[in-house]
């Protein structure tokens, strides 16, 4: 398949015009014929399709489900659902699940997300799908559009609401009660099954800012008038909380009663100490109140990707209950976690709706608001931002540069590249990109983007303003390297 359209995280993105239906039928095509390589689909298996609210989605799950009909399996059509409810339902089926989505990119792109029956595929599969050349029926095809629209059966909503009582079942009737809890509906596939769930829990539920057309929502980087929207509607509404997701639902907006923003990876803390779990997987590029916090057994730090995470968890067989989080917020369980002797089942995908119910489920428990929930955590803050256009060759050289393996030498070399300002390194971390600890207990973590000319830097400091400051100044001196 030689195209423009490529392999990102967990399935295919690109820019929709791009996304032919040819293009999407093929790669598609490539993931089947790759399950059946693997004994993991059979003849006239069943394979579950969802997608997002963009509007060039219903297209593409009509070219999807062409390539499963044309192989010779069975579509279940599931709807426009979250991910991870798309995900859930083909774990509990055993079955394949493909879902439409571009999570949180802009509209004028989109995508397709792969699942085998035990979750997502991971970077093995990925190549394993590549090498895929199945061959199209190209009787279907005028030029690369379908010819007819109609390969989607009816929508069957079992997926949703197998989704729905999943957390009902777990959290229990009034597990919300009393709380005021606006939910940022914007574009996002969850709006609506996200309200039906709290107020089912027995929370008072406020729709806000419900949109006709996509809204690129970033939780990682969260835009500048979703800031000021939650603050505004926290003090209009006197609400406890205001959440929201990303476009697919995999990855959550939490805020505390003042509207502010809690950090995807300081959530993630706060839902694994509430499910008492064990061992803990995230990115390198998340918070070190993790570890600081001292509440977990074990903790296990890889490169920035849900399917790193999902390995690493798979590798874990000394504890009962490992769970994993990434700095956008997603969380994920590999194993089935306990909470007052109800059981919830494993779930190993990015989910965004786990995160604030945990949240206000457990300050509920304590009697206190979530800022109050968040100072049982060490005061950790982080910050991240990019350079553009800077060339992904300069990018390696440089990182290269810090990664010899001698402190002595690395940590020479880092200060010449940012003119000693900043405080002595005493320690690198090589996993993703170098995440450099100063002797100030500061962090300066610099990564190359693995699909863009671009540069990150990611900081850590004792206060908000102070990671700032410190990410504002690495940007500077980094931008002279160019």
């Amino acid at each position: 398949m030689k195209n423009k359209v490529k392999f990102g995280t967990s399935g295919i993105r690109g820019l929709v015009t791009e996304m032919t239906d040819k293009v999407c039928y093929a790669y598609t095509l490539a993931f089947l014929e790759y399950l059946k390589s693997v004994d993991a689909i059979s003849d006239g298996h069943t394979v579950g399709v969802g997608g997002d609210l963009r509007n060039s989605t219903p297209q593409i799950m009509n070219a999807v489900a062409a390539a499963i009909s044309d192989a010779g399996y069975q579509v279940v059509n599931c709807g426009l659902i979250p991910t991870p409810a798309l995900t859930l339902y083909g774990i509990s089926q055993n079955i394949p699940t493909i879902m439409v989505t571009g999570s949180h990119i802009p509209e004028d792109r989109n995508g397709i997300k792969f699942n085998k029956p035990d979750g997502e595929v991971l970077k093995q599969d990925e190549q394993g799908i590549l090498a895929q050349d199945p061959p199209l029926n190209d009787a279907l095809f005028d030029d690369e559009r379908l010819l007819q629209n109609e390969y989607l059966p009816a929508i069957n909503a079992t997926a949703e609401q197998q989704y729905i009582t999943r957390y009902l079942d777990f959290f229990g009737k009034d597990a919300l009660a009393g709380f005021k809890i606006g939910v940022y509906q914007h574009s996002s596939v969850a709006r609506d099954l996200m309200q039906t769930i709290l107020t089912q829990l027995g929370a008072e539920v406020i729709a806000l800012g419900r949109s006709d057309h996509f809204i690129s929502v970033d939780t990682e980087a969260i835009r500048p008038e979703d800031v000021v929207l939650a603050r505004q509607w926290s003090a209009e509404y006197d609400l406890d909380c205001v959440i929201s997701t990303d476009g697919d639902g995999d990855r959550p907006l939490v805020s505390d009663e003042h509207g502010e923003w809690l950090r995807g990876d300081v959530a993630g803390i706060l839902v694994a100490d509430v499910l008492q779990a064990q061992a803990v997987v995230t990115p390198v590029s998340s918070n070190s109140a993790l570890e600081k916090s001292n509440k977990f057994a074990q903790t296990v730090r890889t490169r920035i990707g849900s399917p790193y995470v999902i390995v690493a968890m798979q590798a874990i067989t000394e504890h009962a209950s490992v769970v994993g989080y990434e700095a956008n917020g997603g969380f994920l369980l590999n194993t089935a976690v306990q909470l007052n002797g109800k059981q919830l089942s494993a779930l190993p995908t990015r989910d965004a709706v786990l995160v604030p119910l945990c949240i206000l489920y457990q300050a509920k428990k304590q009697g206190c608001t979530v800022s109050e929930l968040l100072k049982s955590l060490p005061e950790r803050f982080t910050y991240s931002d990019r350079i553009k256009n800077f060339p992904s060759e300069l990018s390696q050289s440089i990182l290269l540069k810090m990664q010899t393996g001698d402190l002595a030498q690395d940590a020479a070399v880092f200060a010449g590249l940012f003119a000693n300002q900043l405080d002595v390194a005493v320690s690198f971390d090589n996993t993703d990109g170098t995440r450099v600890s100063l002797a100030n207990d500061e962090v300066v973590h610099i990564r190359a983007s693995g699909n863009a000319p671009e540069l990150r830097c990611y900081t850590e400091a004792a206060s908000y303003a102070r990671t700032q400051e410190l990410n504002e100044q690495c940007m500077q001196l980094m931008n002279d390297w160019k």
